[in-house]
């Protein structure tokens, strides 16, 4: 079969793109080990830089308590629970992230939403 002149551009760049692969790997763990070096020579001043395990220190908790009731989820269609399941991930992760996190709470969490949170996000269970 032949083949159209698009088809072949294509074939040709997957060809270069894996031909390439090795040494686009090279340049990353170069830049690595660089950015790794420079950390390391660099003296202890950056302690009041932006690191997050600084940062984390800095957190005092608020009282507020935000909580989410997941009871609905049977109302909804598929779609708009994965947009649910989106939206509580951001939620938990800025709320991880904030200097005075709130209390985050998700109520009555079963059904679609629990089964959608298992298939695309194991991860929740470990949740704090």
């Amino acid at each position: 079969e032949s083949l159209s002149k698009r088809q072949r551009k294509k074939l040709l760049k997957q060809k270069q793109w894996e031909e390439q692969k090795d040494l686009r790997r090279q340049k990353r763990k170069e830049k690595r080990q660089k950015r790794k070096l420079e950390r390391q020579s660099k003296p202890d001043s950056s302690n009041e830089g932006s690191g997050r395990k600084r940062m984390r220190r800095e957190v005092v908790p608020s009282t507020l308590r935000l909580i989410v009731d997941c009871s609905f989820d049977d109302l909804m269609v598929l779609k708009d629970v994965k947009k649910l399941h989106k939206q509580i991930q951001r939620c938990y992760a800025e709320n991880r992230k904030a200097f005075h996190p709130v209390q985050f709470y998700l109520t009555s969490h079963g059904g679609q939403l629990k089964s959608n949170m298992n298939e695309n996000d194991k991860g929740w269970v470990n949740w704090k």
